[in-house]
């Protein structure tokens, strides 16, 4: 057990399979070890788990409101769940999403939407506003468009976690290219805060921490 203060409430580094590992207390997932309660999280299977340990201040603390968009069968949704409050794992394929459904089932703050990320206006009526994080891991291209059209759930001091596909936006351009166009289309509606290269763990993935602009 570790008491990095880097990390939020509920997640703890862990020696898991005779290594050191985030982990958090729930119920496996994706065949991942687990010890005492601890599911390891797999920073090779998560974009948030790699964010987490790359050592980015993302801002969690612990018991945050989310809104995850691209859950996909529930690998990295079902760690914040873990120690978050209500956490809706927004995911627009079926068959994934019935592997969600079963992430789901032990975790009562856990809400599966089958929605488009790219319509947030489909779950507007389902999904509260003033929500601490939005996490976005979504395989389109036009990621910067999603995030700030999902803003608008997001408190004033909210934070986006926002990891970037590159091959996603354009799978003949250089990532770095392609990371500069999203920083500057976030910038319309996002103060970015942090980021961090995640190519230990993912290739062409960019990790940026970013909150809502203030109105003046």
């Amino acid at each position: 057990m570790s008491d990095d203060e880097s990390l939020p409430a509920g997640v703890e580094r862990r020696a898991i399979g005779g290594r050191d590992r985030l982990a958090t207390r729930g119920e496996p997932v994706y065949g991942e070890p687990t010890d005492g309660g601890w599911r390891a999280w797999d920073a090779g299977r998560s974009k948030l788990g790699a964010m987490l340990e790359l050592g980015l201040d993302t801002g969690l603390s612990g018991g945050e409101s989310v809104l995850y968009l691209g859950a996909a069968n529930g690998t990295t949704v079902s760690h914040v769940a873990d120690f978050c409050g209500p956490t809706y794992a927004v995911e627009f394929a079926p068959r994934p999403a019935r592997d969600l459904l079963d992430a789901c089932e032990p975790r009562e703050n856990l809400f599966p939407l089958l929605k488009d990320a790219r319509r947030p206006e489909t779950y507007a009526h389902v999904v509260e506003s003033g929500l601490d994080v939005v996490v976005q891991d979504v395989a389109t291209r036009g990621q910067a468009a999603v995030a700030a059209d999902n803003a608008r759930f997001l408190a004033p001091d909210g934070r986006l976690l926002l990891a970037v596909k590159a091959r996603s936006e354009d799978v003949a351009a250089d990532p770095d290219a392609v990371f500069e166009s999203v920083r500057a289309e976030l910038g319309g509606t996002y103060e970015l805060l942090d980021e961090a290269r995640l190519d230990r763990f993912h290739a062409d993935h960019l990790g940026i921490v970013a909150r809502p602009k203030t109105t003046e």
